[in-house]
């Protein structure tokens, strides 16, 4: 006798994948960018400045309109106040007079008068000089080194971080195979071809 059924198990396949943790590490680097600013020399100079004002000067010898009239004005008055200084003193002689007194010579002798008589008309032209003034020199001399200029640009270290995980994955799930290996049944058992009947003996 014969086993008719076969049983075949089929076990789970699993498939487990690691990842570790990692920890990388970027380098940081430096950058130098130099750049040059060019200085310079610059001279700046001012000479003396002279100013001659003949304004005046060319007044005493040939004045304006306006200056003319003032002067002769002033020359005017002042001969004015001279005639009547000389008749107040004039007059004063006069009031002091004796009966018989020579004024003519009083006239004569007097101080005023005498002096009048001096007086000539002599002068020196131009009667002004001119105003000289004059605005002092100037020197400015700036001078600038050249510079250098540094740009550091400098990117720090960076650290990045990947952590591990694990996969788990099934391959082949898990199976029972049952197979029957015993031959055909005939219903009823003489219509098989190899039947054979069975002795019984009582």
């Amino acid at each position: 006798m014969y086993p008719l059924i076969e049983i075949q198990t089929v076990p789970i396949e699993i498939e487990m994948k690691v990842n570790h943790a990692k920890l990388e590490y970027t380098r940081g680097t430096a950058d130098l960018e130099i750049s040059r600013g060019d200085g310079g020399l610059s001279i700046k100079s001012r000479p003396i400045k002279l100013n001659i004002d003949t304004f005046e000067a060319r007044n005493s010898i040939s004045p304006t309109a306006i200056r003319s009239v003032e002067q002769n004005a002033q020359r005017g008055q002042q001969a004015a106040y001279s005639a009547t200084a000389t008749y107040a003193q004039q007059g004063q002689l006069l009031l002091n007079a004796k009966i018989g007194e020579d004024m003519i010579t009083k006239f004569a002798a007097d101080s005023q008068t005498f002096n009048q008589v001096k007086e000539l008309g002599l002068t020196f032209l131009p009667s002004t000089g001119p105003e000289i003034t004059w605005d002092p020199g100037e020197l400015q001399i700036r001078y600038e080194m050249d510079k250098l200029n540094f740009d550091w640009k400098v990117n720090h270290p960076q650290f990045e971080f990947t952590p591990g995980d694990i996969e788990i994955s099934v391959t082949q799930q898990p199976d029972v195979i049952i197979k029957y290996v015993g031959g055909p049944l005939y219903v009823p058992p003489s219509s098989d071809p190899n039947y054979e009947p069975v002795d019984v003996q009582a």
